[in-house]
């Protein structure tokens, strides 16, 4: 089995719509793919209708967090959409990207870069708007190479001198939110040290102690060094171990399928579910 277990639609800041990215699912030979929008489950429904036969969907989503000043991601699976206070926290979040994109876009405006608002909006579409949707902007106008340049201290990285916070929420109470939902958690990238400060060891520590499920390991921000250590921490710890593309389309150079998850973590995610559980395809809209 291929199994990628992070994904991106235009249902947040990918550039396939949730239809087309399970179907390049299907055609990249995928057995399995997650739907990983950040926080929000918007996309789910399109993916589920369009799902190809042989393509299995495990809903989810990537929450914003944020401890000791030092943003980071959390992954949830398969945790109940409807339930009151996780969707509350993810509107919360949603809520707050509109006018923290607009201060960003009026912070490059002073430091010079010709960048309107409505080219932002325009790009993010429907999707939740957030810092690619202003990279791919500046990537329009010349100001960097390509969106990963965009994401650095001279423009969007956290800290950076256009970089404005948005409500986050503290780990510990995504990691209870979400348990609460029947979901499962797994931090997201937490060694890529190229998109700003990463949290210590310490931190993953004391995550696991209070229940977070796993670690992804294998992604392209890693390189073989930090995988090797985050697998020994793993390891240490008892987390799951995942590997996943992290896909938004052409907004990055990764393609689906490019790091996958072992079939028996996989198994023990489903297994710890109870909030939801993966959509075996039907073959579409097509075959209804």
């Amino acid at each position: 089995m291929r199994i990628d277990l992070h994904t991106h639609s235009t249902a947040s800041d990918g550039t396939d719509t949730p239809a087309e990215l399970v179907l390049g699912a299907a055609a990249a030979g995928l057995d399995v793919v997650a739907l990983t929008d950040h926080d929000t489950t918007r996309g789910h429904a399109e993916a589920m209708a369009a799902l190809p036969e042989g393509l299995t969907l495990v809903t989810g989503a990537e929450l914003s967090c944020r401890i000791d000043g030092i943003g980071m991601h959390m992954l949830a699976y398969l945790f109940d959409p409807d339930e009151p206070e996780l969707a509350r926290e993810r509107e919360l979040v949603r809520d707050d990207r509109v006018p923290r994109a607009r201060a960003m876009v009026g912070k490059l405006q002073d430091l010079g870069v010709p960048l309107m608002w409505e080219r932002v909006a325009a790009i993010a579409g429907d999707g939740s708007v957030g810092r690619p949707h202003i990279a791919e902007a500046l990537v329009e106008l010349g100001v960097v190479p390509s969106v990963s340049d965009a994401f650095t201290p001279e423009w969007l990285a956290d800290g950076g001198r256009a970089y404005v916070e948005k409500h986050e929420l503290d780990p510990f109470t995504a990691i209870r939110l979400v348990k609460a939902a029947g979901g499962v958690t797994v931090f997201a990238h937490p060694g890529a040290a190229k998109r700003g400060r990463t949290v210590p060891e310490s931190v993953i520590a004391d995550l696991a102690a209070y229940g977070v499920d796993g670690i992804e390991i294998d992604h392209m921000d890693h390189d073989e060094p930090t995988r090797a250590r985050l697998r020994g921490l793993a390891a240490e710890l008892g987390l799951l171990t995942t590997g996943s593309s992290d896909y938004h389309g052409t907004r990055k150079t990764c393609r689906l399928g490019d790091h996958t998850t072992d079939p028996e973590i996989y198994g023990e995610i489903t297994r710890r579910a109870t909030g939801a559980f993966p959509v075996p395809g039907t073959g579409g809209p097509s075959q209804a």
